[in-house]
């Protein structure tokens, strides 16, 4: 777009002011930008005015398109902040500014397109801007994400510039190297279209999702696309009838109607495949109209007016203007069967709501010529952002604090109520305790069980809407470590983990010490491994283990984390925990069923490995060729290799890719009970687990369980083991060691 269009796109009620100050922002970016060009080749300049023009679309004011145009000049400009705030105001320099904080780790999280002249003239970038490993670039990512959701709660209209060039970036990503397309493509279907949806700019959304899904699941998407493309000819014929229909049959009943065909959005056409397991020709929304109408009052009698004519079907009625979508979203949706027998799905509702569903938040300001005013509903929709992140100054982990942001801000709600008939608004997937600890910190604290619907569950049970939940709480005491333990799934929402965390805190630095090296020691012992306290604490970046202790005490550092640092230990010494201590009762062919060996300068030769050694995947190697036998592999320290004459026979090898799953033995103890082994299979399939051996001895009630288990890595293990430990009458679940 040119800056000549996009100044005659700006709204009608923008001053001749105000179109002097957005063309005044281009000429200022322009010379900044001079000789950068995109990977596309195009003019940098370009991508400025491409991301002004979307935020001119959501009608934002000036101000806010202005620094759109600039939002990259700080960045990769010689232009400082004292510049712009020279040129323009303080106002555009703190919008610039904030965005500049958001990207300011390069070339990680951005996905910008930016062709500096080093790269033009074919020169090596500086090594301070390429980030090589992978485990660095995640962490860099969810770094610059966090300080992007941080800086929701200062200024949206930050969040919103940065949507704005998120969204060009993803429009013109085929220009991208191949590598970068699908990384970025899936941070912006997990991040940015999440983002845009909390914010209500289902505008924004959408793009970002269907042109995001094109590289993640390229196969995926041609296929619903070329559907699409087959039978829109006789869609849109049906489509067009339809709406004749619904026009005639509402004037009859004095209803005035602005009705079209609803757009069908490729990566919502996927998902509901996925949640409903249907295939795409049975799915309800492939027809689909929109109304628009007056009042709210006649959303419900055009309702009626439908529901009346043609079979609703059940299940499939949804009032979002009686209970809003926490994005503040507004619109009656139902689907009917129509006169040909196949579904039509309906959205009803009048045209602020449908503004306000497109442009979400922005829909909120109301810019006027003298002074632009900020409506009470933006400050609302702001405060509800804010409420949902009231832990997110608490959180430094970049982690942690994504994985806070999915559970809490971007997942699906559920409404439940309290018993005297409020209404809670959580995140899917909550538990009772989660619903505590949102009604009060301190009846999270005393919190000692449920009922929901007037029955007792337990407090992993996960509520749904319409549930009515009383809490069950004692006098004293305080949260069990356990909320804090991942694995069992009593916990889902930051804020809750936040609260507990905060408990522990202000309890006794020795009883958390205590409490700390308690949990340590049983999680080593149960998954059979030994670490040195020293070394583990310096691998949390403690000076000493008591440190350490505390941390896990008080619920900084939790057993989820314990044992993903244990993993990463591991693969630092090129081996696995689980191959520390294996068995010497398993069957070693099992053990290396799926371990490869390279053998350097040759493939596709023979190899076997000695019997004398045994080695395992983990362990140092060497190979010997034989003669006709191909090579077989020996450990380095193997005494036959030590004293072998011929040593011109041996040749270099290396372990190959790890083995996808490794056989580890387990104990269960256990009271015995009905169904106890059907409980304890249950979860081994939930995890996809094989069990390679089982044996039982039952002996006064009280059973013995040694199973062999097919387990992927140490995480794996950790969390099926807290599982069965946790289940009725079960003592005990631990991995056995050599001996």
């Amino acid at each position: 777009m040119s800056i000549e269009n996009l100044i005659n796109s700006l709204p009608e009620n923008y001053t001749p002011a105000d179109r002097e100050l957005i063309e005044h922002a281009y000429r200022f970016a322009e010379a900044a930008h001079a000789g950068q060009k995109r990977a596309s080749g195009d003019p940098y300049i370009s991508h400025c005015v491409a991301v002004a023009a979307i935020l001119a679309e959501l009608e934002v004011p000036p101000a806010i398109i202005a620094a759109g145009m600039l939002h990259d000049t700080v960045e990769d400009t010689n232009v400082t902040l004292d510049d712009i705030r020279r040129e323009f105001n303080d106002e555009i320099a703190r919008l610039v500014d904030g965005v500049t904080k958001l990207t300011h780790l390069p070339r990680v999280s951005r996905g910008d397109q930016h062709y500096s002249e080093i790269e033009e003239y074919g020169l090596e970038e500086e090594p301070v801007l390429e980030v090589v490993d992978d485990s660095r670039r995640k962490l860099l990512a969810q770094e610059t994400l966090r300080k992007t959701f941080l800086a929701m709660g200062e200024d949206i209209r930050v969040v919103l510039i940065k949507l704005a060039d998120r969204l060009h970036n993803m429009r013109t990503l085929r220009h991208m190297p191949e590598n970068k397309r699908a990384r970025i493509a899936q941070e912006t279907l997990d991040i940015f279209a999440p983002l845009a949806n909390r914010l209500g700019i289902w505008q924004i959304k959408w793009e970002l999702e269907d042109l995001a899904f094109r590289y993640v699941e390229p196969e995926k998407y041609k296929e619903i696309a070329d559907l699409l493309a087959q039978k829109r000819a006789d869609r849109q014929k049906q489509v067009d009838e339809i709406i004749d229909r619904l026009q005639t049959t509402l004037e009859q009943n004095g209803i005035h109607a602005e009705i079209s065909g609803r757009p069908k959005h490729i990566y919502s056409i996927y998902k509901k495949m996925l949640e409903k397991s249907r295939p795409f020709d049975m799915l309800m929304d492939l027809r689909g109209v929109r109304l628009i109408v007056d009042s709210t009052q006649d959303c419900y009698a055009a309702l009626g007016v439908i529901h009346t004519h043609w079979r609703p079907i059940p299940h499939e009625f949804d009032d979002y203007i009686a209970a809003p979508k926490d994005n503040n979203y507004q619109s009656l949706h139902t689907a009917v069967i129509y006169d040909d027998g196949k579904p039509l799905e309906v959205q009803i509702r009048t045209a602020e709501m449908h503004k306000n569903a497109e442009f979400g938040i922005a829909s909120h300001w109301r810019y006027k010529e003298k002074g632009g005013r900020i409506d009470e509903g933006y400050e609302q929709r702001v405060n509800t952002l804010r409420r949902l992140m009231d832990w997110r100054q608490e959180v430094t982990d970049a982690a942690e604090f994504m994985d806070g942001m999915r559970t809490d801000v971007f997942q699906d709600r559920v409404y439940v109520f309290t018993p005297r008939g409020d209404i809670i608004d959580l995140p899917q997937g909550s538990t009772p305790i989660d619903f505590a600890y949102h009604v009060h910190t301190e009846i999270g604290h005393r919190c000692r069980g449920a009922k929901v619907n007037g029955k007792l569950v337990t407090l992993d049970y996960e509520l749904k809407t319409g549930d009515q939940v009383e809490i069950l709480t004692a006098k004293h005491g305080g949260p069990s470590r356990d909320w804090l333990n991942t694995n069992l799934g009593l916990v889902k929402t930051q804020r809750a983990r936040a609260k507990i965390r905060a408990w522990f805190k202000w309890q006794d630095r020795e009883q958390n010490l205590s409490q700390g090296k308690n949990i340590l020691e049983r999680e080593l012992r149960r998954l059979g491994l030994e670490m040195e306290p020293d070394k583990l604490a310096k691998a949390f970046d403690f000076r000493a283990p008591d440190d350490l202790y505390v941390a896990i005490g008080c619920g900084d550092i939790t057993v989820g984390k314990i044992v993903n640092k244990l993993g990463d230990l591991s693969k630092e010494k090129a081996t696995d925990p689980l191959l520390i201590s294996p068995h010497p009762a398993l069957d070693e062919a099992k053990a290396q069923q799926s371990a490869t060996v390279t053998v350097l300068g040759l493939k596709g030769i023979l190899t076997s490995f000695a019997r004398c050694c045994k080695p395992v995947p983990g362990d140092e190697i060497i190979g010997y060729i034989t003669r006709g036998r191909g090579v077989t592999i020996h450990r380095q320290d193997c005494p036959n290799i030590l004293t072998l004459d011929e040593r011109d026979r041996i040749i270099r090898v290396s372990w190959g890719a790890a083995p996808k799953t490794y056989p580890v033995p387990v104990e269960i103890k256990a009271y015995d009970r009905q169904g106890l082994m059907g409980d304890i299979s249950a979860i081994l399939g939930e995890e996809n687990i094989n069990i390679l051996d089982v044996n039982i001895k039952v002996s006064h009630h009280l059973a013995t369980i040694k199973l062999v288990l097919e387990v992927g890595d140490i995480g794996q293990l950790s969390r099926v083991l807290t599982r069965i430990e946790n289940l009725p009458n079960v003592t005990e679940a631990h991995r056995v060691k050599p001996g």
